[in-house]
């Protein structure tokens, strides 16, 4: 005699988050964005090597734009109206992923910088000796 086993598949609640925050970490070489609801939850993300590109174009605003465009084509269907963007790293991607953020109609409430900045540094070599 054998048993079959059935395990029951939890249904998918339909979410709705109409407002959000969005991270955009922004390197020398990459650009990555976060989208999260207001408790930080991640509700969608892209990179530019998950968009195709490779190399050095990584790091281009352009590339910065197509992400933002892909993460949120991925958040449509959630209703997301406003935004706080978080900013981190040096890269040249900061200020193209915001205005490609304003261009998609989503508002944006506030701009926080949230790169780390070095009080004091490392401790610095000490003199040669020969």
């Amino acid at each position: 005699m054998t048993t079959k086993v059935t395990s029951k598949k939890k249904k998918k609640v339909a979410k709705h988050v109409p407002s959000g925050r969005i991270y955009i970490h922004a390197t020398y070489n990459n650009t990555l964005i976060t989208i999260t609801d207001p408790q930080g939850n991640v509700v969608s993300w892209s990179s530019a090597g998950k968009v195709g590109f490779k190399g050095p174009k990584k790091a281009t605003p352009y590339a910065a734009g197509v992400i933002v465009k892909d993460a949120l084509s991925r958040t449509k269907d959630l209703g997301l109206k406003e935004c706080f963007i978080y900013v981190d790293g040096v890269g040249s991607g900061r200020e193209a992923a915001i205005r490609a953020i304003n261009v998609n109609n989503i508002q944006i409430i506030g701009i926080k910088d949230i790169t780390p900045i070095p009080h004091n540094g490392c401790r610095p070599p000490g003199p040669r000796r020969m």
